[in-house]
């Protein structure tokens, strides 16, 4: 595998299509990937951010032709996801309605094991600015293991313990990033610390190698410090790098 682009201690990153740098990645080798790939939704639409009317346009990674193109790209990145997976290593994927049905039915063609499909709810989305739709409020999360032999991790106990003593629901109730973690900048699919949190500390231990293969603004980064993980990142646009680099500094202070 190339030279990462950044390397700190236990951590990763390199500059590059995913699809080609997963490749070189060693097979049965992650114990957990947390994916957030594009949701493919530029199509010059609008949406509503910060109360003002803005494009939904995010940059050539989001854009897709055809259903076919989408097809292909989730073919390709989950047919390696699935190799490097440990045999008991297991992935979330995170997704909205506009890709995560073609992530779930190619999942289910690869053989992975499904686990659970977790909503996030968001309490204060942006409002619908055609009301001609109910308002869009939340994300799905797949966690899904390598196949259906595979022996899955779940900090079951730690999971209850949070949850004060009751079974943890796979309905999640958490806000957007907070603007402390954007404060270096920010990324327009940029997920909390605390989703990442939950979902490392549920499905991982101390020690253990993650892969985010669509890094973005570098959250699943700073939460794999923060938990004593290892971590592998990829990112296609460099300037996510620079973001994500100043925030994993910015977890030694």
């Amino acid at each position: 595998m190339k030279k990462a682009d950044y390397i700190e201690g236990n951590i990763k990153i390199y500059s590059g299509d995913s699809l080609i740098l997963l490749k070189d990645i060693k097979a049965s080798s992650i114990d957990l990937i947390f994916a957030d790939p594009p949701y493919f939704l530029s199509n010059g639409g609008i949406t509503c951010s910060g109360g003002k009317m803005v494009s939904v346009n995010k940059g050539k990674w989001d854009e897709k032709d055809t259903y076919e193109k989408v097809e292909e790209f989730n073919l390709l990145w989950l047919s390696e996801a699935q190799r490097v997976l440990k045999t008991n290593g297991t992935i979330w994927v995170s997704g909205t309605h506009h890709n995560i049905l073609s992530v779930g039915n190619t999942m289910k063609k690869l053989g992975y094991k499904f686990l659970n499909i977790v909503t996030w709810e968001k309490p204060n989305p942006p409002p619908n600015l055609s009301c001609r739709y109910f308002t869009h409020s939340t994300e799905q999360l797949l966690w899904c293991a390598k196949n259906t032999k595979s022996k899955h991790l779940y900090n079951y106990k730690d999971m209850k313990r949070i949850n004060e003593d009751k079974q943890m629901k796979d309905v999640w109730k958490m806000t957007s990033p907070s603007k402390n973690e954007k404060k270096f900048g920010k990324h327009p699919t940029q997920k909390p610390e605390k989703l990442l949190n939950r979902i490392i500390s549920a499905s991982s231990k101390t020690g253990n190698l993650i892969l985010d293969p669509f890094q973005g603004s570098g959250t699943t980064a700073v939460i794999a410090k923060r938990l004593k993980r290892k971590y592998i990142g990829m990112e296609i646009d460099k300037k996510f790098i620079t973001l994500t680099k100043k925030r994993l500094k910015n977890e030694t202070t």
